[in-house]
Order: structure tokens, then sequence, then C-alpha cells
């Protein structure tokens, strides 16, 4: 059954703009289309998985609700289950580079994708398979009061986000730079937003859980997350284009995994139209071009 969802939408003018303020509930189950019989071919082969493995996924944790939709399709394809490890990507890679036993990698940033390419620990190349963007929340109580991007330099105001090492921490310093490239907020905004700092949580989702319970009067996650919280209790501001930054999203299948087909089999679903579709609806933005499951991926240059 479908779950409908609402959208209450407050527009508040500010520097000659307008904001938009949301309060948001679960989004609809998606009902992706029947794969073509051509397409079947591939997952029908699959040999049924040995008793008690299953195929395991290192990925970004803003990528948590899309990817467990897309494992449940996985699943009624192939028959394999899919056991997730969602997390900071920078703690993942180095969970990885520590002899953790995974599949497939999933990165929030190319950066955390670079270093494991450096240590050599994966099967091809990495791809490109979706890019996300960057967005303010507040509680919707909004007790500090803040309406506009400045507001977030205000002192007192309660902001919280993660360590730089930490794919959206990272985002969220080259958010606040360039901020502070504009007249309109100071050369100082961005020392001015770090010295409100009260907490530097795991990944973005320790942002979303904080904001969502009024434990902190803000924080910066990606559009992606806001679903995921509890219905009507964010707000959220959003962040112009010349302020914001392209969240690029690599996948990869790692070189020792135990099962490096079945790992192909996952990142071909992610990039097929049914995937792509899926991380669509959770306002990811899509690669421009989904391709067909079963296309071959490029292996690594030896």
């Amino acid at each position: 059954m479908l779950r409908r969802f609402t959208v209450l939408l407050m527009l508040v003018a500010v520097l000659g703009g307008t904001w938009l303020f949301a309060a948001i509930q679960s989004p609809p189950v998606v009902a992706t289309a029947a794969q073509p019989a051509e397409q079947m071919a591939r997952a029908q082969d699959t040999p049924a998985p040995p008793s008690g493995e299953n195929l395991t996924v290192y990925a970004a944790a803003s990528l948590t609700n899309a990817f467990t939709e897309i494992a449940a399709l996985y699943t009624l394809r192939t028959g394999w289950q899919v056991d997730f490890n969602f997390g900071a990507s920078s703690a993942l890679r180095t969970q990885i580079e520590q002899g953790g036993v995974a599949d497939v990698f999933a990165s929030a940033d190319t950066r955390q994708m670079d270093m494991l390419v450096a240590s050599g620990l994966n099967a091809w190349n990495p791809e490109i398979f979706v890019t996300n963007r960057l967005v303010v929340i507040v509680p919707a109580s909004n007790p500090a009061g803040i309406t506009t991007l400045r507001d977030l330099g205000n002192p007192g105001v309660k902001f919280i986000t993660t360590q730089p090492s930490v794919p959206i921490g990272q985002y969220t310093l080259q958010v606040l730079d360039n901020m502070s490239a504009d007249p309109a907020f100071g050369s100082d905004f961005r020392a001015r937003v770090e010295a409100n700092i009260v907490s530097s949580e795991e990944n973005v989702r320790g942002i979303l859980s904080k904001v969502a319970l009024g434990e902190a009067d803000a924080g910066i996650v990606y559009i992606s997350d806001i679903n995921a919280a509890p219905p009507d209790s964010l707000l959220t501001l959003e962040i112009p284009d010349q302020f914001n930054v392209l969240a690029q999203y690599p996948i990869v299948g790692l070189a020792d995994a135990p099962h490096l087909d079945q790992a192909q089999l996952f990142v071909d679903l992610v990039f097929s139209p049914e995937g792509q579709a899926i991380l669509g609806h959770y306002r990811f933005s899509p690669v421009l071009t989904p391709r067909p499951l079963g296309m071959p991926l490029v292996p690594t240059a030896s």
C-alpha cells in the first residue's frame, strides 16, 4: 500500500530571494517496473547462495533508506540477502583497510574512494552512481528563531556537524567557506558558525536525529536525509546554488570480496533504471544515463 505524504510550505523572503521551509512526512513506497525478460537472464542464472552467506555492502549512512529498498529488489531477483554496514564513509573505508570483509563499498565522496583505490582494495574502477545536495535543518519548534542562513552565525545558536574527515563535515565547511566569501555574510561567517558547534556526530544521521529531537538548533545534512526524520519534526532551509556543493557518490566492488560476481550484480542494479528511480525517489540526483542490467564494468588497469 502506498503511504501518503504531506508537505507544509512556508516561504520567507530573505536577501531579495525566497527560502523554502518544509515539514516533511514519510515518502510513499516506490513501485518498481517489472524487469524485462532479457534483463532477467543474468539474475536467473545466479547460483543459490551458500548456506549462511550473504552479500555484504558498506555504504554511506545517507544511503540507508534507498539502498535498503534496492536490496529488497536485489533479493527478489537473485535470492541473495544483503547485509549492510551503514556509517561515515571515512570510518567504512578505514574498516575495509583494516581487514573488514565486504563485497561492495559506496562512499558519499570521492576522497574516501580515492584513498581506498590508492590502497589497491578495489576490484574495478569506481563509478559515480548518484549525486546529492546539502540543506540546513532546524527543529520544527525552531527555538533559535532561525529564518535565514545568516542566522547560523548568531551567538548562542547550537549547531552540530561531524568531524571534517566525514564527508558531510567536509561539505559543510565548503558551504561555510562559500558563504564567507559573500559580503552579505561577512568573511568571519565560518568562524562564527564554528564557534556555535556544540557536538560532532559520527555521521549525517546523527545530525539528523539530534536536530529532529530538538537537541540542537541547526545542522547541515543531505537533502536525501530529510524524509528519514520523524514526520513534522523538521523545517528545512535551502542553500542556494552559489553556496551549495554537489556531493558525488562513487561505488565499487572490492578486490577481496568473497562474492565478487554478486557484488557486480548489485552494482548493476544500482545503475539500472529501477535502481536510479529508487535513488531519485529519495531525492538523490540520479546519473544522466542509467545503464541496462548486465553491462560489464571496467576492470582495474593492471
